[in-house]
């Protein structure tokens, strides 16, 4: 997912660092993550949309609302995918995300019963325009690997992306 950062922030993310802030400057991110399950909080669509809800009443991402209608036409949830109230901070990028001057901008979904997001993060570390915000942030679950990314913002560059990640 892409993520336009509006200003310069501070960022704790949980116990990554032993919670010492990860300055993000204004600018572009983008967050490799994986969702496999079928149903439930780990489904495709869930787990977006919970990507896109912040915590405490604060308000959602506006993405969130053209993501819902997306996921509901394409059949990728059944009932209501929206997040019960009361969202809590588990993953890093959650911390990130629930900051309003964060916001999802784009995602690039990619549906493969195989677990592509080492290899996309693999990629992304490769690119000599792509640089990790933190070596290790938003990859609890694969050592040594980083997964959130400053990136470029310029519409070629995201297309070239989106070609390389069919060629997984």
């Amino acid at each position: 997912m892409r993520i336009a950062v509006s200003r310069p922030l501070a960022v704790v993310f949980g116990r990554f660092r032993g919670g010492e802030p990860v300055a993000v400057s204004r600018g572009t991110l983008l967050y490799v993550g994986s969702a496999l399950a079928e149903k439930g909080a780990a489904s495709l669509a869930r787990r977006l949309l919970r990507h896109a809800t912040r915590s405490a009443g604060k308000p959602p991402h506006t993405l969130r609302a053209e993501m819902l209608a997306a996921f509901s036409a394409a059949g990728l949830g059944a009932g209501n995918l929206v997040p019960p109230q009361g969202k809590k901070l588990h993953w890093h990028i959650d911390f990130l995300l629930d900051n309003p001057a964060a916001e999802i901008d784009r995602v690039l979904v990619i549906r493969s019963p195989r677990r592509l997001e080492s290899a996309v993060a693999h990629l992304l570390a490769a690119d000599p325009r792509t640089v990790p915000l933190a070596a290790g942030l938003g990859a609890s679950d694969a050592p040594g690997e980083t997964h959130l990314f400053r990136v470029p913002d310029d519409d070629a560059w995201w297309e070239r992306l989106g070609e390389m990640v069919k060629n997984l």
